[in-house]
């Protein structure tokens, strides 16, 4: 099978929304004054929409608040009145609860949200009584887990028999792909015409609330500041509409993503969905929080979803997971980009990890006297790679491509022996990495996650050793100046900062995910403005 580039994807203009998936703000104010303070922010925030959470007031006086409330909103408004036993914050009487939903009907607001469990309650209180303009969402929050398509069916079903106008089920993602389940709901809801809100709530879930725009959400979360939530795992307004580009995301855009564990740290989303806005290339790119790759890659093989960047702790199970795996990618023992052919579906490794990462070693070690004709200056360099996993595999397979006498530190010798053997070089534990130091002018490369936010305090090397080595590497980028480089720099070493790994690898897979050349220009603007 030939290793082609993928060519999926379509122009749209930027200007175009592309779903009818509303965004819509949660407001949990501890006071009506800054609820409406909240309210105004959310319009400037270019909200389609906020849900005024009754149940986070501190005093709530139901005439008075409601009528203020709904008169100085700026946008339309859905009215909850949570419960404790729905994971809300009110645990008053019932009775004053269900009051204060219908008398905001009758006050003329847009919506209300009313729990399932207390659904025919209400509407038995309301027969017979003119709605207004207000819509009911009927809604059904799962603390616990993700039931099965068919358990979520019967739910819709059954919400739907109230008599809602809008359907609302939240569930917890205990995995990545049962938001899968979520998906097929959506999809179904679209074809008999049912508006819903189907969302998995944590971190497992992100991609729920930002590719219901895809398969036909009636609305998603974003909330104002990073950790306002009114449910765990929803992102900030800014970030769908900036980070994600969620309103050109439609019913044709292609899905890409970061495979990890973790994986919220990576920048990769900002690379590309600014790349593929500039270009106006219909495809979204997100963060995937994967426990089980072969288990991931059988849930979404779909055509939606066409390319995948995989990291830390995928990259060797990838290689297995693919079908056709690139010379290259098979040499390493690792794969770092997968893209699905558009021919026939199969999945295609490569490793791009190491073009990025070396080169800039080159450059940095060539210096003034730059010229890429000219013999590599890692030949014959003593290069110490710090980590046997897949980006150490890379690194290693490049540094030996380039002429240099590889030598591989780890935690477990035996891993350390293991890929030594594979491409001919030493091996130590990283225990011994302080003292060795068998020449000067040597090349460190970290390829772990040491030093890592949150744990920046973390080196894998004592300051001290560093004195022998010419030039230090490090793959982690978040913080940019992690520990390692920082000592690095002050015992008198050259240093080469993940983002350029970050940068080289993404052009290569920018290429194969796009067929077109990558932007590097725009990378780098992004990555320094970030």
């Amino acid at each position: 099978m030939e290793l082609a580039s993928s060519t999926y994807g379509q122009t749209v203009s930027e200007e175009t929304r592309k779903n009818g998936t509303l965004i819509c703000v949660p407001i949990m104010g501890e006071s009506v004054d800054k609820m409406k303070i909240d309210m105004h922010k959310a319009k400037a925030s270019d909200a389609d929409l906020v849900e005024i959470r009754l149940d986070s007031l501190k005093n709530f006086s139901y005439v008075e608040d409601l009528n203020s409330l709904i008169k100085e909103c700026p946008l339309p408004a859905i009215f909850t009145y949570r419960p404790n036993w729905e994971g809300g914050m009110y645990d008053g009487d019932e009775n004053k609860r269900l009051d204060a939903l219908r008398l905001a009907i009758e006050l003329g607001a847009d919506y209300i949200d009313v729990e399932l469990k207390a659904a025919h309650r209400f509407y038995d209180s309301i027969r017979g009584k003119e709605l207004n303009k207000s819509k009911v969402i009927v809604s059904s929050h799962n603390y616990q887990y993700t039931p099965s398509v068919e358990d979520l069916a019967n739910l819709v079903a059954e919400i739907q028999a109230t008599g809602a106008d809008i359907v609302k089920f939240a569930t917890t993602a205990l995995d990545v792909t049962d938001v899968a389940r979520i998906f097929q709901i959506t999809t179904h809801s679209q074809v008999s015409r049912v508006p819903i809100i189907a969302l998995a709530m944590g971190d497992k879930g992100l991609i729920s609330r930002i590719l219901c725009a895809k398969f036909g959400g009636y609305l998603t979360f974003g909330t104002l500041e990073a950790g306002l939530v009114s449910a765990p795992g929803q992102p900030t307004i800014k970030d769908l509409l900036n980070l994600y580009n969620f309103r050109q995301v439609g019913p044709d855009t292609k899905v890409l993503g970061i495979i990890g564990k973790p994986v919220g740290h990576s920048k990769s989303p900002l690379l590309y969905n600014e790349a593929f806005k500039s270009i106006g290339f219909d495809a979204v790119y997100v963060h995937l929080l994967v426990d089980d790759l072969a288990n991931f890659l059988q849930t979404y093989s779909s055509t939606d979803f066409v390319g995948f960047s995989v990291t830390i702790p995928h990259k060797e199970a990838a290689l297995k997971c693919c079908d056709v795996v690139d010379p290259i990618a098979k040499s390493i023992g690792a794969v770092n980009c997968i893209v699905k052919s558009s021919t026939d579906g199969k999945l295609i490794g490569y490793n791009t990890d190491y073009v990025g990462a070396i080169s800039s070693i080159e450059d940095v070690l060539r210096g003034e006297d730059y010229s890429k004709a000219a013999a590599s200056p890692l030949a014959g360099k003593l290069f110490v790679v710090i980590g046997a996993g897949g980006a150490g595999k890379a690194l290693a397979y490049g540094a030996k491509e380039k002429g240099a006498r590889v030598v591989i530190a780890n935690r477990t010798y035996d891993r350390a022996r293991e890929l030594a053997n594979l491409i001919g070089g030493e091996a130590l534990t990283l225990a011994e990495l302080d003292n060795y130091h068998p020449e000067n002018g040597m090349i460190l490369a970290n390829t772990t996650s040491i030093g890592m936010q949150p744990k920046i305090d973390e080196t894998p090397i004592s300051k001290h050793a560093l004195k022998y080595y010419s030039l230090v590497f490090d793959a982690v980028y978040t913080p940019k100046m992690t520990r390692l480089l920082k000592d690095a720099e002050e015992s008198g070493a050259a240093i080469v900062t993940g983002l350029e790994m970050l940068l080289g690898q993404a052009y290569e897979q920018y290429e194969k995910f796009t067929g077109l050349p990558a932007p590097k220009e725009l990378f780098r603007k992004v990555l320094a403005d970030y």
